[in-house]
């Protein structure tokens, strides 16, 4: 059976890429995404594609206050049931039997909008992030720098989303990217008046677009959800932007919103690309990764190695 997203005809032809909008999927169910599965991919990736702690978090928790859990990633994922965890397992592409199947949606999803490849569809950089969840657990307010047909797989979840065309949400500034910035974010409770709900149950997904602030709970069971992302060239290149403006704020020289200055915010982007050209050989492994963001960021880069805390 071919794996599959499907989604209103009017949804794919008047909101995507720029509002989400509800889609279906018949991924619930599949072998890759058992506990078992799932298990063997957290101890098969590097300690920096994965990420845990404990799941019974507020919306608008500091990045401090986040706690972490003494355990192993495979641990975590064999007792979700019982741990209270939060977990992503991040990249899951680099498995080839995964890498296959975020293709093959996609694929899918690219000949629906009328398009004969990925690439003319505008999906590049494809990757795939797997979160597994103990119940009524929360995942924090934060934007990601993907675009996103995210699909629930198993149990209940319930995706928060806002509108980022409204700065009241966040500011020019809080959207700039910088790995010493953790992905939490600035949340105010006032916001849900403005939320978007969707509630989710295996099968349901929604389109998530690119730098929609978000958060995310869990229902009364466990949940096993996937983003299944990619970069478009527009969105690749603003993100260029908010790295590059994100470093050069860290370093004591504040930059403008994205747009003032069209001009400079294009020799930004070249600056950046060639700088990362350089420097992408000697992150190949993942002590040269941790190294180097510890080197350019500081030590917060790397906050995701925490120990567990007393």
């Amino acid at each position: 059976m071919t794996a599959e997203i499907t989604a209103a005809e009017a949804d794919l032809a008047n909101r995507f890429p720029h509002e989400p909008f509800a889609t279906r999927h018949n991924l619930a169910g599949h072998p890759l995404f058992s506990l078992p599965a799932l298990a063997r991919l957290a101890k098969t990736l590097p300690r920096d594609r994965v990420e845990y702690n404990a799941g019974d978090l507020e919306p608008g928790v500091k990045p401090e206050d986040v706690p972490t859990l003494d355990m192993s990633a495979e641990e975590v994922v064999r007792r979700i049931e019982q741990c209270n965890a939060w977990m992503v397992l991040k990249r899951v592409e680099v498995e080839p039997a995964y890498r296959a199947l975020l293709e093959e949606v996609l694929t899918g999803v690219a000949q629906k909008l009328g398009h004969r490849s990925l690439e003319e569809a505008g999906f590049y950089d494809i990757q795939g992030f797997v979160f597994v969840a103990s119940a009524n657990a929360t995942t924090p307010f934060h934007v990601d720098p993907e675009e996103n047909f995210f699909v629930q797989i198993h149990g209940p979840k319930f995706f928060h989303i806002f509108d980022n065309r409204d700065r009241s949400f966040l500011t020019d500034e809080e959207l700039e990217m910088s790995p010493s910035k953790h992905r939490n974010k600035r949340y105010d409770p006032s916001y849900e008046a403005k939320a978007q709900v969707f509630s989710l149950q295996p099968g349901d997904g929604l389109f998530v677009p690119h730098l929609w602030p978000h958060w995310v709970r869990t229902g009364d069971s466990y949940s096993v959800s996937m983003a299944i992302t990619w970069k478009s060239p527009r969105a690749e290149r603003l993100n260029t932007l908010l790295r590059a403006n994100g470093l050069l704020r860290k370093y004591g020289f504040p930059q403008p919103a994205p747009g003032v200055n069209p001009v400079m915010d294009g020799v930004k982007i070249a600056a950046y690309r060639a700088l990362r050209t350089a420097v992408e050989p000697l992150r190949r492994t993942e002590g040269m990764r941790r190294f180097l963001r510890g080197l350019v960021f500081g030590r917060q880069a790397n906050y995701y190695y925490r120990e567990k805390k007393a």
